[in-house]
């Protein structure tokens, strides 16, 4: 194994992710190129979230933006730059969808609170979305237009998710992604200080989650474009953020528990099973 595959694996090993049980179901090279794409956002994202001061957020940020364009230039410097690019050759992924996460993360440091409609999608896109058009490349299932709306609409349906989880979590952080309309209709602050203890959060939570439901019944609806086995981690992590969400919507009124790791694999081998999340 080379350097860069071992940081790879260190990485992907550090976060303790349940991602890797769906990561598994591909044969060798395609777990080699999503493990990349993982790491690379894995390293974006602890960075963000860590301690760092701003300003040196703010440089490993620009660094890898110089990287992503060693990158595409062919003479990547990092480990996991080294591992993208092989990705890239082996399943010509857009490098453009790696530009975008980069630029969600941005946005995750400039802070997102209380966001217009249109930044939220943006922001969904670019932390979400890309992530779900680079996968449905390294899978072997990109079939175009359908399997396009199939990841964006996962990508979306999975985010929402996350988002209606970590309500509270988030607003610890300083953090408040539920919409500004949202916010007005259920009669919540725009102040994730004072949003954990307000009233009408679970009518938000609701609204969220079914938001998340369309986007979950959009994925769906395009699952018969494409060969179910080539989609087959992409159904494990819909069945198992379908069951997440299942409990969110059963008691809105506050954060579900969390899921064990049994509890994502029976529900995910459920969704590969039948294609119902």
């Amino acid at each position: 194994m080379t350097e860069a595959r071992r940081e790879v694996a260190r990485i992907v090993a550090a976060s303790n992710s349940s991602f890797g049980a769906a990561m598994r179901l591909l044969p060798g090279r395609r777990r080699r190129a999503i493990l990349a794409v993982y790491a690379y956002c894995r390293l974006l994202d602890d960075m963000v979230d860590g301690p760092a001061p701003l300003a040196e957020k703010r440089a490993f940020l620009d660094g890898w933006a110089d990287e992503l364009g060693r990158i595409e230039a062919r003479i990547p410097q990092t480990p996991v730059g080294r591992e993208l690019r092989h990705a890239i050759d082996a399943h010509a992924l857009p490098i453009e969808e790696l530009a975008l996460v980069l630029e969600g993360m941005r946005m995750d440091l400039d802070g997102v609170v209380a966001p217009s409609p249109e930044r939220l999608d943006a922001y969904v896109r670019r932390v979400a979305g890309a992530v779900g058009i680079l996968s449905m490349h390294v899978f072997g299932a990109w079939r175009g237009a359908p399997s396009r709306r199939f990841a964006l609409a996962l990508a979306e349906a999975l985010q929402l998710t996350n988002i209606a989880r970590d309500i509270e979590e988030d607003a610890g952080f300083g953090r408040l992604y539920l919409p500004a309309p949202l916010l007005a209709e259920c009669g919540l602050p725009a102040d994730p200080a004072r949003l954990p203890d307000a009233a009408g959060l679970a009518r938000a939570r609701l609204q969220l989650a079914a938001r998340a439901r369309a986007g979950f019944d959009a994925a769906r609806a395009e699952i018969p474009a494409h060969p179910r086995l080539r989609l087959a981690p992409a159904l494990m992590m819909m069945g198992a953020y379908a069951a997440l969400l299942r409990r969110i919507e059963a008691a809105p009124d506050r954060p579900p528990p969390r899921q064990t790791r049994w509890d994502k694999l029976a529900a995910g081998l459920r969704c590969l099973a039948t294609g119902q999340a």
